[in-house]
């Protein structure tokens, strides 16, 4: 063997036994690929309508416990599921919306398991053949050091079907008991599967984001989680690519969209470290502490119960056609779900109108995310546009910052504003006329969130705020300051012109801002010239 020359670097000493077998580990883990998080999401959204799926019993949120069960709700023996016709058209609705194929025949199953808030032993769901397959989600987010670069990815929706939702426990602890409360027992659920595609919270938050917006245009679900009216549940693993997906946990009932993510996030990791010590991921059930932000464990899913699906023998297969040309002959085409016809009910998606705003305003993406996501947020600014002379880009900016931050900071919605749209209107005109300067109009936006029932022009007369526009005037408080500030004077001639800035910001104070700065810098600078 080639002796080593005295330039050569020491070998490395060589490991043996454990520390080998360490030494070898390690390298192997080093050069692998980083392991990434894999999201499915099940999303059970609580139907529109004014009855229960199979009853005809009302749906209404907070009614007195126990007031609002039928016969059939309570599983009382003899009584038979009446399908409610409005549900099976929102979920044939919905599955539109997110370019599903609609099923012209599908089937209901009894899933069997006992929950003491589920009378029948049973739920009525659509295991076998749902009323919608294969459909696609494009959602977007926000992604850069400013949050305003935006990504647009889609998830497959696997199938949505129509299930019953159960009862609910409410436990007294103090008591040790469990009361009952059947008013949810039978209300209409649609069952949304979306496949296992998203890697992280942001993604699935943005997501269900989007989901939530579609059901509220297309008023199939209202969607308001903290009613729970949209609860999800998210399929959590990890696995390096190229490799097999990981054991997945199950985290149950999020009722929130800043939860989901958090819960995501925090479980993406936990099953990371679990692996990355050699440990390994149980196939169970996991709950989100929104305190603590952990998922703590519920139940084990290893040993997983026998559902025993069985066809539902009291229902029977439901048909949709695709127009009124194909319903059979001696069926009143009122009486049956037409495709054809639901299809012309489809109102303008989420997506869309965003499309149509950045294309008919000229407003940034960003912003056209923040009108859609705010209920009544689109009308009221086409109201102001409509109103003003204003370009649009200008009246966003009124909305966004000085309409929302003040809504936002008194938790108000858009229907809650003090100011309607034809006094910002007025108000923004008579900034665009040089009535009064933008740093006024602020202040009269603020005074006019105050007392409403007065107007733009009452709030400037009283207060004296109509803008110095004698040129006169305006050389008078010039000179003032000028000669007030000898030694600004004199650095701005030795070449520094940002001291400049001071001396404007002299005479806007004395004048309560009531100057047209780009006049008011002419002046200043040939007077110190």
């Amino acid at each position: 063997a080639a002796r080593s020359s005295p330039a050569d670097p020491p070998a490395p000493p060589r490991a043996t036994g454990r520390c080998h077998q360490l030494f070898i580990s390690w390298a192997l883990l080093s050069s692998l690929p980083q392991m990434v998080g894999v999201v499915g999401l099940e999303i059970h959204a609580q139907i529109q309508s004014t009855s229960k799926l199979f009853s005809g019993s009302h749906v209404r949120f907070l009614a007195p416990p126990n007031s609002l069960v039928s016969h059939f709700d309570a599983s009382l023996p003899g009584t038979l599921p009446v399908l409610n016709r409005r549900c099976v058209e929102a979920a044939v609705l919905t599955g539109l919306a997110l370019n599903c194929t609609i099923n012209r025949k599908s089937l209901f199953d009894r899933k069997h398991y006992f929950y003491a808030d589920m009378p029948a032993g049973y739920q009525i769901t659509q295991q076998r053949v749902p009323i919608a397959v294969n459909g696609m989600l494009v959602y977007s987010y926000f992604e850069g050091r400013r949050r305003n670069q935006v990504v647009t990815k889609s998830v497959k929706i696997k199938q949505i079907q129509l299930e019953q939702d159960s009862g609910k426990s409410l436990h007294d602890d103090e008591r040790s008991q469990t009361l009952i409360d059947l008013n949810r027992a039978g209300v209409g659920l649609m069952e949304l599967v979306m496949e296992p595609e998203m890697c992280c919270g942001e993604e699935a938050a943005a997501a269900v984001r989007e989901l939530q917006l579609i059901l509220q245009a297309l008023g199939t679900c209202q969607a308001n989680m903290a009613e729970g009216q949209l609860r999800v549940d998210a399929n959590v693993s990890v696995h390096r690519p190229g490799e097999p997906l990981g054991v997945r946990t199950e985290v149950k009932n999020i009722n929130s969209v800043r939860h989901l993510a958090k819960a995501i996030d925090y479980e993406i990791q936990r099953q990371m470290e679990v692996l990355q010590s050699a440990g390994k991921v149980l196939n169970e059930t996991r709950a989100f502490d929104s305190k603590s932000g952990n998922t703590i464990p519920m139940r084990d899913k290893e040993g997983l119960q026998d559902y025993r699906f069985m066809p539902e023998p009291n229902l029977p297969p439901l048909f949709v056609y695709e127009s009124e040309a194909s319903v059979p002959a001696g069926v009143d085409p009122a009486q049956v779900v037409v495709i054809d016809r639901l299809s012309g009910q489809l109102p303008e998606l989420p997506s869309v109108k965003r499309t149509r705003l950045v294309e008919t305003y000229g407003i940034l993406q960003e912003h056209s995310f923040t009108l859609v996501n705010e209920d009544g947020l689109i009308d009221y600014f086409e109201n102001v546009v409509q109103t003003t002379k204003a370009e649009p880009r200008k009246v966003i900016g009124w909305v966004i910052k000085e309409l929302m931050g003040n809504l936002n900071s008194q938790n108000l919605n858009v229907s809650q504003s003090p100011i309607s749209p034809c006094a910002l209107a007025e108000l923004i005109s008579l900034v665009e006329s040089g009535h009064i300067s933008s740093s006024t109009a602020k202040q009269v936006f603020q005074e006019m969130w105050k007392a409403p029932e007065k107007t733009v022009g009452q709030i400037v007369k009283e207060q004296d705020l109509w803008m110095i526009n004698d040129k006169e005037e305006l050389q008078k408080i010039c000179k003032r300051i000028v000669d007030s500030h000898p030694e600004e004077v004199q650095i701005i001639r030795g070449g520094n012109k940002k001291v400049l800035n001071k001396l404007m910001g002299e005479v806007q104070r004395e004048t309560k801002g009531r100057t047209d700065p780009v006049q008011i810098r002419a002046i200043l600078e040939k007077m110190v010239s």
